[in-house]
């Protein structure tokens, strides 16, 4: 087992799965597609989505605190009863304002549960499986999400009704799970001595953002032109299928293979050639005659991203200070939601100016600087975590 207290990761990562089936499905794929019916014009809903996810990135820092003052538990509760008033509410009594000022509430308590599963996973990680455990917790998330795009939407489209009720009874469930937690507090490994600087070792918190920044940036470029990509290659949807599988099992292996490797020796054993790797590939995808070359991208996509993911969370454990971890896992994931959101935008730009050769081009520069920047201005990165 990766964790010394399985049964509460289990029960973090289960709400955590939970809550973003709910967030997705209601944002993604319940507001678009009901949002006529509720009196929501497409403009309104934008805001709402906006509203809430910005509020969710600048609040996780700030959340981070709150959450070593009055309890994990606590905050995950009432991010939950929320979370449950906005779908509710939106169900019962369709209102634009209490859409767009529940949106916002929501996204601020949502803020402490990303930061507070990490924080937690970290905590009770075993030492020798710090990476590995980090990275479980990084991704466990993903099907839930894909499950909120794929499955709740057609779900709305033909059984409104049906859809509604999967959201809020998964609700239900998060906030049953998050009453479990109540009584949750993050350990701190180390109490700061008289007179000491409790902030000592945040200045390395600070090295570790310019990275947040750009490897979230670099995936977030083609997030929203994967239609626009296959349209322009005259390929079916379809044609993602075995390339999708191929990375999928790739990402699964290299991510226990490197997990290890980082916890055994260095996080930058894997983050390096993890690094490397995707530049590579996105350097590859964005020559021409793509088709032909997809099952060696989709290989080099899966191995890299998962050495990356495996050396990322490791160095993260590394460097962040063992006081006010909560904080400090806040700040660095606030960061990489800036890079995801500026992604899309220059992406769009990119794809604009010179097509998938542009896009896939400044992908492969960014982690390229990447690698730079962790080989020279960050190259202390992963030493002796400072307390504080």
């Amino acid at each position: 087992m990766l964790w010394t207290r399985p049964l509460t990761v289990l029960r973090l990562l289960a709400l955590l799965l939970a809550s973003e089936l709910v967030r997705t499905g209601f944002v993604v794929s319940v507001l678009p597609v009901a949002g006529p019916s509720l009196g929501f014009s497409t403009a309104l809903i934008g805001l709402m989505v906006g509203l809430h996810y910005l509020a969710d990135a600048l609040a996780k820092g700030p959340l981070g605190l709150v959450t070593e003052r009055w309890g994990l538990g606590r905050l995950l509760t009432l991010g939950a009863v929320l979370g449950l008033a906005v779908v509710a509410g939106t169900r019962l009594a369709p209102s634009p304002v209490w859409l767009v000022l529940g949106g916002v509430v929501w996204g601020v308590a949502y803020a402490a549960l990303w930061p507070g599963v990490m924080g937690a996973s970290q905590a009770f990680a075993r030492p020798e499986r710090t990476a590995r455990a980090l990275s479980v917790s990084n991704l466990v998330a993903a099907p839930a999400i894909l499950a909120g795009i794929i499955l709740v939407g057609p779900l709305m489209q033909t059984r409104p009704d049906t859809a509604w009720t999967v959201l809020l009874a998964v609700q239900v469930a998060a906030l049953v799970l998050a009453l479990t937690l109540w009584p949750l507090h993050l350990p701190r490994q180390d109490v700061a001595e008289p007179g000491r600087n409790p902030w000592a070792g945040w200045s390395r918190v600070g090295v570790l953002l310019p990275a947040a920044f750009a490897q979230t940036l670099a995936p977030g470029l083609v997030i929203t032109l994967i239609y626009p990509l296959l349209a322009r290659l005259e390929l079916p949807l379809s044609a993602l299928i075995l390339p999708g599988i191929l990375f999928g099992v790739t990402l699964g292996l290299s991510l226990w293979l490197a997990g290890r490797l980082a916890d055994r020796t260095h996080p930058r054993r894997a983050l390096t050639p993890g690094l490397l790797l995707l530049a590579s590939a996105f350097l590859l995808a964005a020559l021409p005659d793509l088709p032909q070359r997809l099952p060696l991208v989709a290989l080099m996509l899966g191995v890299g991203y998962g050495a990356f993911i495996a050396g990322w969370n490791g160095l993260v454990a590394c460097t962040l200070p063992t006081g006010h971890r909560a904080a400090a896992w806040g700040t660095v994931m606030a960061t990489e939601s800036l890079g995801n959101a500026i992604g899309p935008i220059l992406g769009g730009a990119a794809w604009q100016l010179a097509g998938p050769a542009g896009v896939f081009g400044l992908g492969a520069a960014v982690f390229v600087l990447t690698e730079v920047y962790y080989l020279w201005p960050g190259r202390k990165l992963g030493s002796k975590p400072v307390s504080g």
